[in-house]
């Protein structure tokens, strides 16, 4: 019976198979994924006449031209300006001085600054260098092992498309229709459930272990030394207190919030004489080259979304899905074991464009909302950032530091298991996503 219901599924067709076929043959031959995107939503729109080709370049016009898009090469920016003006360190010794009471506080202190770092850059390879650099060596120094710092980092760095304001949020709500506001709003909960997790898990294997010590504090030296942190490095919160303000309160689009913190960023940095106008060219060619991995790919998803369409691939993939079982718990379980499987093997941005086509309408079909399958979609590719063979977090912190990426890989697990324990929770329980959204969304 089954056999028959994938037989008739439309997912079967040389018209999508080749260009699946297409699509993995460049990727492993090193072809850049927009390239390979852009090929193999040719070869479908040749093959299944889906839309004429003379429309090809007025889709790829049109997947990019969205006011909401502005707000990523902004938000990149951001993070640059962030790590250039120096107020990522002000952010560090904040987090240390909040976490000096407990036993294991400068990883605590770590993970802390990971999550500060994701409140304003909203990308996670970007937070994994900024902090990697500032925290592994002293990580090392207060007595963890080299590959366990190197995978304390990458995993704090996760929360870079997690916790809002994420650059993956914004693209998922362009692909889907969905506003990146309500997104941001509906992560907040299951951000800061993964950033927590991470903290427990450190807490977990640092007693187990006994890597480091401290924690032996008096209230009055610890509010004291809290109180100078903050003192010297207040001013370094006003960036994400004008983007989160500005987004919640509806005051700001996320474009206009991203324009703001860059100005505010920038001006800062002059004032504190930490930014010159000699660093301008440097920070604006790196932010460029983030964002010019990012659009091509937005560009051909549109073309790509609307073959996909046509053929019926997301239909059929219903079809097959629920033929294999139609318990809305173990319809779940597929997609989220899918999403972590596909994170580990590509990138965020191609995984969205391909990917939530596709698995919105099973979403759909068991009851899911469309914004919990958001949630739930982004914070299980999450996962894929310290899981070979791509884990890309696991390449930056190895880039760094020379530390072997399959030994810093092992030392994630621990990480792996409990940020799986609570995307499982984000998927099951519609609550932590909708929790804090009008009635309207739930």
């Amino acid at each position: 019976m089954l056999w028959q219901q994938m037989e008739q599924s439309v997912i079967l067709g040389w018209d999508f198979y080749g260009p699946v076929i297409m699509f993995v043959v460049l990727v492993a031959l090193a072809v850049p994924v927009w390239a390979a995107i852009g090929a193999s939503a040719i070869l479908m729109l040749v093959w299944s006449g889906a839309l004429p080709l003379s429309l090809v370049g007025e889709r790829l016009f049109s997947g990019i031209d969205a006011f909401a898009l502005t707000a990523v090469p902004l938000f990149i920016l951001t993070g640059d300006a962030l790590v250039r003006t120096g107020l990522s360190r002000k952010f560090l010794d904040v987090a240390e001085a909040l976490t000096q009471f407990a036993k294991g506080g400068f990883g605590s202190a770590t993970v802390l600054v990971c999550g500060m770092f994701a409140a304003i850059s909203g990308s996670d390879a970007a937070g994994a260098a900024a902090v990697g650099r500032m925290t592994i060596d002293r990580l090392v120094e207060s007595g963890y092992p080299r590959p366990y710092a190197c995978a304390l980092v990458a995993a704090g760095a996760c929360t870079g498309i997690l916790i809002p304001p994420s650059i993956a949020y914004i693209i998922i709500g362009l692909v889907l229709g969905i506003s990146a506001s309500t997104l941001f709003l509906a992560a907040v909960i299951p951000g800061l459930a993964i950033l927590v997790s991470i903290l427990v898990t450190n807490i977990i294997m640092n007693r187990l272990n006994g890597w480091e010590g401290g924690g032996n504090i008096s209230a009055g030296e610890y509010f004291s030394r809290l109180g100078k942190a903050l003192k010297s490095g207040w001013y370094a919160f006003i960036v994400p207190g004008i983007i989160f303000y500005g987004i919640f309160s509806g005051r700001l689009t996320p474009t206009e919030a991203g324009a703001t913190a860059v100005v505010v960023t920038i001006l800062m940095g002059f004032i504190l004489g930490t930014l010159k106008l000699s660093d301008f060219p440097a920070m604006l060619v790196s932010s460029a080259k983030v964002n010019g991995v990012i659009l091509p790919i937005i560009a051909f998803s549109v073309p790509l979304a609307e073959a996909l369409a046509i053929i019926g691939v997301p239909q059929g993939f219903v079809a097959v899905a629920t033929g294999l079982s139609e318990e809305p718990w173990v319809l779940i379980l597929l997609m989220v074991g899918i999403l972590v499987a596909a994170g580990c093997v590509m990138e965020t941005t191609p995984n969205i464009v391909i990917l939530a086509p596709i698995l919105l309408p099973l979403a759909e079909e068991i009851g899911m909302n469309e914004i919990q399958f958001c949630i739930m979609m982004i914070t299980a590719l999450g996962v894929g950032f310290i899981t070979p063979p791509l884990g890309l977090n696991l390449f930056v912190v190895s880039g760094i530091t020379g530390e072997s990426i399959l030994k810093i890989a092992y030392r994630a697990v621990p990480f792996v298991f409990f940020m799986l324990i609570v995307t499982l929770m984000i998927a099951y329980i519609p609550a932590i996503s909708t929790a804090l959204l009008p009635d309207i969304f739930k």
